[in-house]
């Protein structure tokens, strides 16, 4: 807001002394920065997405108070810079979480906010465009400028948006939940399978008077079982798993591993011993047969630990079932098809196929009812 005057004087000089005396008022000029029609949308939109807003501005704390009104914020709690300095570490600490504002705050203020929202546990993104907004993007976990600003809060930032509306966040950040899901499910699947295979074949190893697997078929088997995780990354993923921040958190992943591993091996020694002692089988036949197992488990296992639903409410990306049938059909054949001998298998009788689907059925159902129980405790990763 400027206010305007005018004074009459006889030349420049007569003006220029003493000229904000005996002025004539002539009233305000009000400059108004209205909000983006759709910022409110796009506020509401984050917000359903688990992400609060904080503004931190240097203008003062009346303006930015009414600005927050604009935008959706009852009742903010309003932190000032001078309040800033006169603040403990620890009340600081406690502000950032709680303080929806923070108003006439220098640019090193600015930076230390962003600091003690990292320190109190926070993902932060930070979106400035001015000079003064600098050190803020450069400590930010993700800073956020626009093509618009100046060149040196663009070269603090990680990422300057070319697209005018903020609606470009929440795809962002829609993405990078659903490739962060994607990554973990790979991984999860990964590690439990890795360990349950490497603890079922030392356990068979130190039983068998024979190698359970040729190392080429322990090659394939592997190629088999990771052909649809390869596809996990155009996987569909389920809306709870949009909902909410997620973090990395590895002592979720050893549990998973170690839990689903040695669920796995209860299973890979079911088929050993129902390969030696009930069906009696000779060398080939029961690495044919574990070979069979081992791959339609591993592939089938993948649609029930893709998801914390069950999983037939939560149907895959075409991308993987196109994968899964193709590994199945291919598997099932594979001890009939002319390069079987090559590979160290022979044909199975078909009650082997019988008792390999009563196994890989009962493996589905208990890895089902694991899940309910393993996912039960809110966990957050």
């Amino acid at each position: 807001m400027l206010g305007i005057a005018w004074k009459k004087g006889s030349d420049d000089r007569d003006f220029t002394r003493n000229s904000e005396v005996e002025m004539i008022f002539l009233g305000f000029i009000v400059l108004f920065d209205p909000i983006k029609a759709d910022a409110n949308k796009t506020i509401a939109a984050l917000q359903g997405l688990g992400v609060r807003l904080k503004i931190i501005t240097g203008d003062n704390a009346i303006i930015a108070g009414n600005l927050a009104r604009q935008i959706g914020i009852v009742d903010p709690v309003i932190v000032t810079g001078k309040q800033i300095n006169e603040m403990s570490n620890n009340a600081l600490l406690y502000q950032a979480r709680h303080a929806a504002i923070f108003a006439e705050v220098a640019p090193d203020q600015k930076e230390k906010i962003v600091l003690f929202l990292k320190k109190s546990g926070n993902v932060v993104g930070f979106m400035g465009d001015g000079i003064n907004d600098a050190p803020a993007l450069h400590v930010a976990d993700v800073g956020i400028s626009v093509d618009s600003a100046v060149d040196v809060a663009k070269e603090a930032a990680d990422i300057v948006l070319l697209n005018q509306s903020l609606e470009v966040l929440i795809q962002g950040i829609i993405s990078g939940r659903k490739t962060f899901t994607n990554t973990l499910k790979y991984i999860f699947m990964a590690t439990s399978a890795n360990f349950g295979n490497m603890f079922s074949m030392a356990f068979a190893s130190l039983l068998l008077p024979f190698l359970p697997l040729l190392p080429k078929q322990i090659l394939l088997t592997n190629m088999l079982a990771d052909f649809p995780e390869m596809t996990i990354a155009g996987d569909r993923v389920d809306e709870r798993a949009i909902a909410t921040p997620h973090k990395w958190n590895i002592k979720f992943l050893r549990r998973f591993m170690i839990v689903f591993g040695l669920l796995s091996s209860v299973f890979d020694l079911l088929t050993f011993c129902i390969l030696l002692f009930v069906l009696k089988t000779d060398t080939v036949t029961f690495r044919t047969g574990w070979f069979v197992e081992s791959v339609v488990s591993a592939t089938l296992i993948v649609l029930v630990m893709r998801t914390r639903l069950p999983f037939f409410k939560s149907l895959p990306g075409k991308g993987m079932l196109l994968a899964t049938g193709l590994v199945l059909l291919f598997v099932l054949m594979l001890p009939w098809l002319p390069i079987a001998g090559f590979l160290g298998f022979t044909p199975l009788q078909v009650i082997y196929y019988g008792y390999i689907f009563l196994i890989v059925g009962m493996y589905v159902l208990c890895a089902e009812l694991v899940k309910s129980w393993f996912f039960r405790k809110p966990v957050n990763t």
